[in-house]
C-alpha cells in the first residue's frame, strides 16, 4: 500500500518527469553514412539523423556529473567543484565552446532560440523521434540556469576565468583550478544578462505549456509539462523584475563583471528587455507586457539596427515575434501589418540587397565584422528567421523568395559551397576533421595543437563549426578557431532549420551527394587570414587542384588563356567590403 508521503513524492516526480529516453539510444552513424542517399519520403531519414546529431553535440558539451544515460562515452564527469567558492552548487550546465568556461549570456540565447524553434516546428522533433533528446538537452541547460539564478536578484553569469581556461589545452579530467563564480546582483546589475535569461525561461515555458502562436506552424514538440512550465515562468518573472528594477540601475553586465567582457561582452540591453517582455506577454497573456515591449522598441531606437541576429543582438527577431503575437491575439494591441512592414524591410535588405550583408562569390550571406570569426552563424540565423517568417509574409513573391534564400543558405552550410564541405562534424566524409575543441582533440600540448595528436581523437558529431572565410575558403586547421571552433549558439539555428526540413522536405540534405575526397580536391593551399592567423593575409590563393589544371595548359594559346583566367580569378575575389582591394 502506498503511504501518503510516497504518493506525494510520486506525484511530484511525475509532474517534473521528462520524456523517457529511447532504448536502444540514438547514436550518430559513421560519417560515411552521410554520403548515401536515403529512400526519401517524410520524415526523411537523413534529415532525422542530422537533427539527432545536432542534439548529440550538446550532450558532448556537458559539464558536471554525467548521468547513466550519457551517450558520449569518451566524456567524463568534470568541474565537480563549481560554485564552492560561493558556497553553492553550480555544477552541471554546458561548456560554451571549445573550452571549459560556462557562460549564462550565450547559453540563455541558445535555449531561447531552440525553444522558440521547437514551439513553431516542434513536430519535426516528434517525427524524427528526437523529442526525448530535445527535452533532455533543454532540462540539462535550464536546470543549470535555475541554479545560476540563486536568488531573486542574483544571477551567476560565468563560471571559470577565461585567462586560466585559455592557457589549458587538454581533456576534461584535468581542467585547471580555480574556477571562480561571477555574479550580477541588485547593487551590481546586468540588465542584458538578467533579461536575456528571463527571455529564455519564458520562451521555454511557452514550449512546455504548449502555448502555440499559430496554426501556420506545425506546433510544439510533444514534451508538455505544466509543472515544469510554471517553474520556468516563475524564474522568468523574477529575472525580468530584477532586470527592470535593480537598485543599482540598469547596465550591461560587463560593467558590473568585467571578466565576462573578455569573451561575451554585450553591446546593449534594450533588445533583451524587449524580447523578454514579448515572450512573457505570451506566457502570461498580458497585453501590458506587449505594450511595454513596443515601448522598449521605441525607447532604444531598435528599428535603426539592420545587422545580425545572435547572442548579443536579438533585435532582428523582434519584429517577427511582435507579428506572431499580434496575429495570434489582436487584443494585445499590436498591429500585425505594421510589424510585417518592419520585418520585411529587414528581410528585403538581406534577400534583395541594400542591407549591410552581402553574398560571397560562393553564395554565403556575409557581414563584415560579425561574420569574420564565425561566418556561418549570421547566415544560419538569418535563414532561421526567414523560414519562421514565411507564413507571415505579405506577398506570395516574398514567401517564395524568402524561402528560397533561406534554403540556399542551409544548402551552403551543408556542402553546396566552393569547398564542397558540409560544415557539420561527422555528417559526411568531407566534414571538418579538426574542430577546435580541447576535449575532443585528445591532445594536451597547447604549443602544438594542430599536430598533437595528428588526428582528432574523438568525433564531435553534430558540431557546427565557425565556417569559411569571406573568400569561401576553409582550411580545416585545429588552432584556427574562427573557422573550426564549435559553440552552443552555432548549433541553435541549424536545429530549428533541420526540424523544419524533417517536417517538409522529402529530398536529402545536400551533403548526401558529396563523395569522399571532394573537399580534399578543393582544400586551399597556404594559411588563413583571420584573428587566429595572419600568415595568409597577402590575399587569396588557389587550391592545389586549380594550380595543376592551370599548369598543364600548353602553348601560346594556353598562356593567353592562363592570363585571362588569372585576371578573372583576381577580379572574382574582389569584394566591395574588402579593404584589401
Amino acid at each position: 500500500m502506498w503511504t501518503p508521503l510516497v504518493l506525494i513524492l510520486l506525484a511530484s516526480w511525475r509532474a517534473f518527469a521528462q520524456v523517457p529516453l529511447p532504448e536502444p539510444p540514438f547514436l550518430p552513424q559513421n560519417a560515411s553514412a552521410g554520403a548515401s542517399p536515403s529512400s526519401a519520403g517524410i520524415p526523411n531519414s537523413q534529415w532525422s539523423s542530422l537533427l539527432g546529431n545536432l542534439l548529440y553535440f550538446y550532450e558532448a558539451q556537458r559539464s558536471g556529473k554525467l548521468p547513466s544515460t550519457n551517450r558520449v562515452k569518451w566524456r567524463n564527469d568534470s568541474a565537480l567543484t563549481d560554485g564552492q567558492d560561493v558556497k553553492l552548487d553550480l555544477t552541471g550546465g554546458l561548456y560554451d565552446a571549445g573550452d571549459y568556461i560556462k557562460c549564462t549570456f550565450p547559453l540563455s540565447f541558445t535555449v531561447m532560440s531552440i525553444c522558440w524553434g521547437a514551439t513553431d516546428f516542434g513536430k519535426g522533433y516528434d517525427l524524427a523521434n528526437q523529442t526525448p533528446y530535445l527535452d533532455d538537452m533543454l532540462r540539462w541547460s535550464l536546470n543549470w540556469l535555475i541554479k545560476a539564478h540563486a536568488a531573486n536578484n542574483t544571477l551567476f553569469v560565468q563560471v571559470a576565468n577565461e585567462e586560466i581556461d585559455n592557457a589549458y589545452w587538454g581533456g576534461d579530467r584535468n581542467i585547471p583550478l580555480p574556477r571562480p563564480s561571477y555574479q550580477i546582483n541588485d547593487t551590481s546589475p546586468g540588465t542584458d544578462a538578467a533579461a536575456g535569461t528571463a527571455a529564455a525561461f519564458a520562451a521555454c515555458s511557452n514550449l512546455y505549456a504548449n502555448r502555440i502562436f499559430s496554426n501556420s506552424y506545425s506546433g510544439p514538440a510533444t514534451l508538455q509539462n505544466a509543472t515544469y512550465a510554471a517553474t520556468l515562468l516563475e524564474h522568468a518573472k523574477q529575472l525580468f523584475t530584477f532586470a527592470t528594477s535593480a537598485s543599482g540601475g540598469q547596465a550591461v553586465y560587463q560593467h558590473s563583471v568585467p571578466e565576462v567582457g573578455k569573451a561575451y561582452a554585450s553591446s546593449g540591453f534594450g533588445d533583451e528587455l524587449a524580447i523578454a517582455a514579448l515572450f512573457l506577454s505570451w506566457a502570461t497573456n498580458s497585453s501590458s507586457l506587449y505594450q511595454q515591449a513596443q515601448g522598449y522598441w521605441q525607447q532604444y531606437s531598435l528599428g535603426s539596427y539592420d545587422g545580425v541576429f545572435n547572442w548579443d543582438n536579438k533585435t532582428p527577431g523582434l519584429p517577427v515575434l511582435f507579428a506572431q503575437i499580434a496575429q495570434a491575439n489582436p487584443s494585445f494591441g499590436g498591429n500585425a501589418s505594421t510589424w510585417q512592414t518592419v520585418a520585411e524591410k529587414y528581410f528585403d535588405g538581406i534577400v534583395y540587397g541594400g542591407g549591410p550583408g552581402y553574398q560571397t562569390h560562393g553564395g554565403l550571406l556575409y557581414y563584415k565584422g560579425d561574420s569574420d570569426d564565425a561566418s556561418l552563424n549570421p547566415s544560419l540565423n538569418a535563414a532561421m528567421l526567414l523560414t519562421r517568417y514565411v507564413p507571415l509574409a505579405s506577398t506570395q513573391s516574398r514567401r517564395n523568395d524568402y524561402w528560397n534564400y533561406a534554403k540556399a543558405q542551409v544548402n551552403y552550410a551543408l556542402g553546396n559551397n566552393p569547398m564542397q564541405a558540409p560544415y557539420i562534424v561527422g555528417a559526411n566524409p568531407n566534414s571538418p576533421q579538426n574542430p577546435h575543441s580541447a576535449m575532443a582533440s585528445g591532445g594536451n600540448n597547447i604549443s602544438n595543437i594542430n599536430t598533437s595528436p595528428p588526428q582528432e581523437a574523438y568525433v564531435l558529431y553534430g558540431g557546427v563549426v565557425g565556417g569559411p572565410d569571406k573568400y569561401d575558403r576553409f582550411f580545416d586547421i585545429r588552432a584556427d578557431w574562427p573557422e573550426t571552433e564549435v559553440a552552443l549558439d552555432y548549433n541553435a539555428p541549424m536545429l530549428t532549420l533541420a526540424a523544419m526540413h524533417v517536417l517538409n522536405d522529402t529530398a536529402d540534405p545536400f551533403y548526401t551527394s558529396l563523395k569522399a575526397g571532394a573537399y580534399d580536391s578543393k582544400k586551399p593551399q597556404g594559411m588563413p587570414c583571420d584573428d587566429a592567423y595572419t600568415d595568409g593575409c597577402s590575399g587569396p590563393q588557389l587550391s592545389q587542384g586549380s594550380k595543376i589544371v592551370l599548369g598543364v595548359i600548353p602553348g601560346l594559346t594556353g598562356l593567353a588563356i592562363f592570363s585571362l583566367l588569372g585576371w578573372w580569378a583576381t577580379i572574382s575575389f574582389r569584394r566591395e567590403h574588402d579593404p584589401l582591394y
